[in-house]
This record gives structure tokens, sequence and C-alpha cells, in this order.
């Protein structure tokens, strides 16, 4: 059984819902689909097959101050607009199909990490309500985004315990893999001054997390060393952008023309992707 992953990095994925909507457009919906912050939360249009909503809504809100600014931060101890982001645009500007959605007849993950043990946590679909707190959780990075609340525990973006969770989408018994990357090949991750300072705001309270937020590219950089093995062997297909965007990028022209590109790469591609069916 082969299943998809998609890797996230705020707006990079974007790149990825280009693959995302050519893989609609050529009526291929994988049995199994896991995503990391916004790779999961753009994954759920894929998954409620709303070919080209995440373009619509980066096209449309990017550069709202609602979605994304500072005023923000004295409503929702927050840089991006909590409330507007995973309340208002899913339920009632670009309403998400949420039955659609749960009618999906796979298995979906969306990589969370605990903020007190650090530890991972993968929610499915059943966890997804109106609330889209699930969605929140994977997207909360610490000193950007407040952690989720779900059942009473608290929770940051996934990527912090598990960038790139290929070992889990072996482990859950798929022998091949669609992987979509955001960053380019050769990418190496390393901990970056910008790291050390997210990890110095959340040390007092989330000591687990500031110490993941450092050392999280380590396990970064071996995820990414296994998805090229396994492809190597001819148990996967990975797509991943020419260039690097930058992850907040402001310029809605040039997060057009990532879209493209990952939607011209997939059909490209679309022969090898389906051979992983075979």
């Amino acid at each position: 059984m082969p299943g998809v992953l998609f890797e996230g990095g705020s707006f990079r994925p974007v790149f990825s819902c280009g693959v995302m909507d050519a893989l609609l457009e050529a009526e291929i919906m994988f049995p199994y689909c896991i995503g990391v912050s916004a790779g999961a939360a753009d994954a759920a249009s894929y998954i409620s097959r709303q070919k080209g909503r995440n373009i619509r809504v980066f096209e449309k809100y990017r550069n709202d101050k609602r979605y994304i600014g500072k005023r923000n931060i004295v409503k929702d101890r927050s840089v991006f607009g909590v409330k507007f982001v995973f309340r208002d645009i899913p339920n009632e500007i670009d309403p998400f199909d949420l039955k659609t959605f749960r009618q999906y007849e796979g298995r979906f993950l969306i990589t969370t990490t605990d903020a007190l043990t650090g530890r991972t946590r993968y929610l499915t679909q059943e966890d997804v309500d109106k609330s889209y707190e699930a969605f929140h959780a994977t997207c909360a990075l610490p000193g950007i985004i407040p952690p989720a609340v779900i059942e009473g525990r608290e929770y940051f973006d996934g990527g912090l315990s598990n960038p790139i969770p290929i070992d889990k989408l072996v482990s859950d018994g798929n022998d091949k893999a669609l992987v979509v990357l955001t960053r380019p090949e050769g990418f190496r991750k390393e901990c970056r001054r910008s790291d050390r300072f997210m990890a110095r705001a959340v040390r007092r309270k989330y000591p687990v997390i500031a110490k993941q937020v450092c050392t999280r590219y380590k396990k970064y950089n071996q995820s990414v060393l296994r998805c090229e093995k396994m492809e190597r062997d001819g148990r996967a297909v990975i797509i991943r952008p020419s260039g690097l965007i930058h992850s907040y990028e402001k310029d809605v022209a040039k997060l057009r023309q990532t879209y493209e590109e990952g939607y011209h790469m997939a059909m490209a591609r679309m022969d090898e992707i389906k051979e992983l069916f075979s």
C-alpha cells in the first residue's frame, strides 16, 4: 500500500498544494496521507477533494492583516490570526467540506507535538471538528502561534518532534511513498539564530519544546536521507521545488508561481506516481 507525505513550512507548502491539485485532477487518492504543520492543514483540502481551494485562500488572504500581522498579537497572542485562519475561513469565508473529508476511506494523520512531554501525537480525521483545533495544533510554532488545547492538553507544531514522518508512514505498513518536500534537493537543515531565539522565548514554560527547537534539524536531515534512499530503491517518488521560497513569502505572484511549479512537476511525473500503486 502506498502513502503520501506532505512536509510543512508555513507558506512553503503552496508548492505541495499544486501537487495535491494535480493528484485530484488525475483522480488519485492515496489510501494513507500524513502531513506536518501547514502540510497537514493544506492536505485536508486534498482529502476533502476541494481542488483549487488552498491557492484561492493564499491569493485572497495572504496579505490580509487578519491572516498575518502584528495586530493579531494583541488579539490572539499570535502573529497569525488564529480565529480568522482556523475558524472564520473554513467555517464561513471559504467553507471547508467537512462532510466529504470525514467520508475519506483511508487514513489521514496530522502530526503534533505534546507541549509538556515533547512526544509526537498523531491526530486523525476523526479528531477534526468545526473548531479545527487539530490544524491549529499542527501549525502552532512556539513564539509565533500559541499552543492548541485538545482534551485539556497543549500541543505544538508536529515538525518539532517529527518534521518528516517517513518512519511513521513505513511503520504503519506503507511499503511505497510519494514524498512532497518544500525545500530543494541538497537542502540540509541546521539550528539557526531564529531557532535559538524561539527556544529562549519558551524555555521557562516549555523546556522540552525549547530543546526540540534546537535539535529538530538532526531528525529532519536523517528523515530526508531515508526518503532519498527509498527513492533510490524504487520505493518512493520525491517531488520538491527547484528553489527555496521564504516561509512567510508576501509576494502573491511568487506563491502562485510556486503552486504552478508543484502542479506541473506532479503532472510530469504522474506515471511514476501511478506506479506506486502497482
